[in-house]
């Protein structure tokens, strides 16, 4: 039994395809099933259940490879303790970061990494949450940035800041000369969603609960249009297709000063305004937090990075220590 093969069933029971967990693991997919054939031949168990175009995990199987990213975990600690021993910060930092944060944080964030800690350069990775999750059990990041709420796994968490949601209209929209809108009054409009997958979609559906239903279904008297990314939905507000909700940070500096004749009219095609309670409840916000592996042992790494987060700018959010 070798490292080389317990990564091999990992990324199969991960991918759950031959070829793919072969492309992963950079081989080819003989060499990764002749590795994966001898280990199952000297434990004398079936670890997958082959089929047409699909492999499942036998129930045996599924212990086995829990075990086995345990011990490939415990097998990265040895080295990491050995660069720890030398310099606590040395080496890259392998960080994950959800689609609706990624655009917003990171080049500010890569700048105050590269100021602080030049030796510990991010290797960024941005994904949806739940593809997070399993490169984070997996050991493929050291960490991610997400939003709160997702699946407890066992992972270790620390608060960052709590971002609240503004509401983007177009620039002629009849509430754009307004100072705050209403979640109420937003149940109105014809809302403009993120695609499937993307957890913010789930936080908006939150704070507009009845467009669950348009967004699934084009029957009704409103339809919800979706989009594969803020910017894009962005664009389709600018254009008057409806309203949306975005955070905080995604919203441009320039766009929350007081609209002037002078300024060119495509950078007042948007208009973004506050989303407080009718009946006086906190405002709409989402939790975004760092989470690791509790195994993972460069606690210096997780510390610094974020230090450098708390030394980004973050307009209009609160800090959470």
């Amino acid at each position: 039994m070798t490292l080389t093969e317990l990564k091999y069933i990992v990324a199969v029971a991960r991918e759950r395809h031959f070829g793919k967990a072969a492309e992963a693991c950079y081989v080819s997919q003989p060499t990764l099933s002749v590795a994966i054939k001898k280990l199952e031949d000297e434990l004398e168990v079936k670890l997958f259940e082959r089929s047409a175009g699909e492999v499942t995990v036998t129930p045996l199987g599924e212990q086995i490879v829990q075990q086995a990213q345990s011990v490939l975990d415990q097998a990265a600690s040895i080295k990491e303790i050995a660069k720890r021993g030398k310099d606590p910060l040395a080496g890259p930092l392998n960080l994950g970061v959800i689609y609706t944060i990624g655009p917003y944080l990171l080049p500010d964030l890569v700048r105050q990494v590269i100021q602080r800690t030049p030796q510990m350069p991010l290797v960024l990775q941005e994904n949806f949450t739940v593809k997070l999750l399993e490169m984070l059990r997996a050991g493929e990041i050291d960490c991610a940035i997400m939003a709160e709420p997702f699946p407890d796994t066992g992972l270790a968490m620390a608060p960052l800041y709590d971002e609240p949601f503004m509401a983007a209209l177009p620039a002629k929209h009849k509430f754009a000369d307004r100072e705050s809108i209403t979640s109420e009054e937003l149940q109105s409009e014809t809302m403009l969603l993120l695609g499937t997958g993307h957890c913010f979609r789930d936080h908006v559906l939150e704070v507009c609960p009845e467009f669950a239903r348009f967004s699934s279904n084009a029957e009704g008297i409103r339809k919800s249009f979706e989009g594969s990314s803020l910017e894009t939905i962005k664009h389709m507000v600018a254009s008057g297709m409806g309203v949306t909700l975005v955070p905080r940070l995604s919203v441009p500096a320039d766009a929350l000063k007081p609209r002037v004749k002078g300024r060119k009219e495509a950078e007042q095609m948007v208009r973004y305004l506050p989303v407080r309670d009718a009946h006086d409840r906190d405002p709409p916000t989402r939790r975004v937090v760092l989470a690791w592996r509790r195994t993972f042992t460069r606690y210096e790494a997780i510390a610094a990075l974020r230090n450098a987060i708390y030394a980004c700018e973050l307009p209009g959010v609160k800090r959470l220590s």
